[in-house]
């Protein structure tokens, strides 16, 4: 097997041989584009969610004070998202209610994901404040990310990039259907 020619291309720079995996979905992410300005529901694109059809929305399951939603920029497959439906940004605003419901849904998607793709273990929390990573700091959301013995392979720690075996609208209806 003969190695790759290294074609020169016009203000690329200097040519290597790593292939390149193009994600330009993610530069949305990466520019905050649709990123709220400001605290208040109007703009905030989970309460703009709610709205929407649940396959539209990526939206998993609704209950009476929480809902569950795919991040539409996962670490891993099947990585949601657990809400109230109240826009409301610390943990410690949060009601009983809503706080016994966010617990309770956290539990069942672990097991709705475990069910449906075999997770080996679960990433599960939430940033609070923007200087804590919260992506969008002013509704609070717990992440739910499965996570497989070496899923932490040479893609992401060296090629800074995640392989994705399956497109979100597929995930959506594989856990919503599981959820029932």
């Amino acid at each position: 097997m003969s190695e790759p020619e290294l074609v020169p291309q016009d203000g690329v720079g200097v040519p290597d041989a790593l292939q390149r995996l193009w994600t330009p979905h993610r530069l949305a992410y990466v520019q905050g584009q649709d990123k709220p300005e400001g605290d208040e529901p109007e703009g905030c694109p989970f309460c703009r969610l709610l709205g929407l059809p649940d396959e539209q929305a990526l939206i998993v399951a609704r209950g009476e004070h929480v809902w569950a939603v795919l991040n539409l920029y996962p670490y891993n497959p099947g990585h949601l998202m657990v809400l109230p439906y109240r826009h409301v940004a610390d943990y410690p605003e949060l009601t009983a209610e809503e706080t016994a419901e966010l617990a309770s849904f956290t539990q069942h998607a672990m097991t709705v994901i475990r069910s449906v793709s075999g997770a080996h273990g679960f990433n599960i929390g939430m940033n609070q404040g923007e200087i804590a990573g919260a992506g969008i700091a002013a509704h609070l959301h717990q992440h739910v990310v499965p996570r497989w013995g070496g899923d932490a392979n040479f893609m992401p720690v060296i090629g800074h990039t995640k392989v994705l075996p399956q497109l979100l609208g597929e995930t959506r209806a594989l856990l919503a259907n599981a959820w029932k």
